[in-house]
């Protein structure tokens, strides 16, 4: 099946737009990130691209998952993922997918409210519990503060009443942003989770676990730091803080692990000036954002672009948007995007880096447009 997929994407008969992904490169950073932090556990954040070929290859790989729904956690199962590598890491749970998780033999829950809380102790009795912190960082492209998270003060209160609750309080997690480009933003986090490790201990609760969630930057435009480079920053802080007493470690990649195996594949549909006399040219795509380019909102994710009248080819500004008739939908306005001025309609280009939170980010139907088509080669 790879193999007829790859000849029909080199003669480029697929009809546009579609995502091809590189399982040997997913392959590839699953072993940077292994050597970067090996003592962290790989838990793979499936909402990055859920596409059963990847987790397929991940299980085979010795990783581990964390999986957003109940959705995702049958989707890892049926690559293969036994029960005690899942991490159910939403903190935001409906009772019936708490029960059916439970059902399936998972066993370690994220939270980071009472109301949470009550609800694992109900419907997932006994189950290993973590809290998730509410963390300020500053330096990620797409920042993840405000919705997930308690204070430490709350998390304290929490732990101690999930032991009272049944559960098994088993450790605390924070996330410093996706895209996150300063590898010393884990510092202060880990800082906050060993004085709460330290209180709960004077409790009698010996927390094991500490999750140090996503991060790591992927490869745009812009250059990123080596894996090793995050990781030595990460091991530094630990020993800071813990001293030889370290934890447990868990780690959440997505966007790090499969974005550089992704290449969309598009086409240009039309190319317009708005006004007299002729001023920057809109080219509209055959995907925008709702196609799977929801990262360029607010244009925080800036993705490279190659067409075939790169090698010294004289470009100018333009502005980039989707194909709906939907205003939202433009890609890139604010930066200024330059593409040769002898890109006419029907030209096919490629945008690299799109494995992550493209495939899963496409919609069902909006515009009536299907959503992104993945072959894995």
């Amino acid at each position: 099946m790879f193999e007829v997929a790859h000849s029909l994407i080199s003669t480029q008969i697929l009809e546009t737009p579609y995502l091809v992904i590189n399982l040997d490169r997913v392959e590839e950073k699953f072993q940077l990130l292994t050597q970067a932090l090996p003592a962290a556990s790989i838990y793979y954040a499936v909402k990055a691209n859920p596409e059963p070929e990847i987790l397929k290859r991940l299980v085979e790989l010795g990783s581990s998952f964390d999986a957003a729904s109940i959705f995702e956690i049958e989707q890892c199962l049926a690559a293969g993922a036994s029960p005690d590598r899942i991490s159910f890491g939403n903190t935001i749970k409906k009772n019936k997918d708490i029960s059916r998780a439970y059902q399936l033999g998972i066993r370690l829950f994220s939270f980071d409210s009472i109301g949470e809380l009550e609800k694992l102790a109900v419907h997932a009795p006994g189950s290993h519990v973590y809290c998730r912190l509410l963390i300020e960082t500053t330096g990620a492209l797409w920042p993840l503060a405000r919705k997930f998270g308690c204070g430490s003060d709350a998390a304290f209160d929490l732990m101690r009443y999930s032991q009272q609750l049944g559960l098994k309080p088993y450790g605390l997690s924070f996330h410093v942003g996706s895209q996150q480009m300063d590898p010393t933003q884990w510092d202060k986090p880990i800082g906050l989770a060993k004085e709460l490790f330290s209180r709960l201990a004077q409790e009698g609760i010996q927390l094991k676990m500490l999750n140090l969630g996503g991060g790591f930057p992927a490869h745009y435009q812009s250059s990123i730091l080596a894996e090793r480079i995050y990781g030595s920053e990460i091991m530094a802080a630990l020993h800071r803080h813990f001293g030889e007493s370290q934890p447990l470690l868990m780690m959440e990649p997505g966007r790090s692990l499969v974005a550089e195996s992704g290449t969309i594949h598009a086409e240009v549909v039309l190319i317009s000036e708005k006004s007299y006399p002729k001023n920057v040219r809109w080219v509209f795509l055959d995907i925008g954002k709702f196609n799977g380019l929801s990262e360029t909102t607010d244009e925080p994710i800036l993705y490279k672009i190659c067409t075939p009248y790169d090698d010294d080819a004289p470009a100018a500004p333009v502005i980039l948007a989707g194909p709906t008739c939907d205003s939202a939908d433009i890609l890139y306005e604010k930066t200024q995007y330059q593409l040769p001025v002898d890109l006419k309609v029907g030209d096919r280009i490629e945008i690299y880096s799109t494995g992550a939170y493209t495939h899963s980010y496409s919609s069902i139907c909006f515009n009536g447009f299907p959503p992104l088509k993945v072959y894995c080669i």
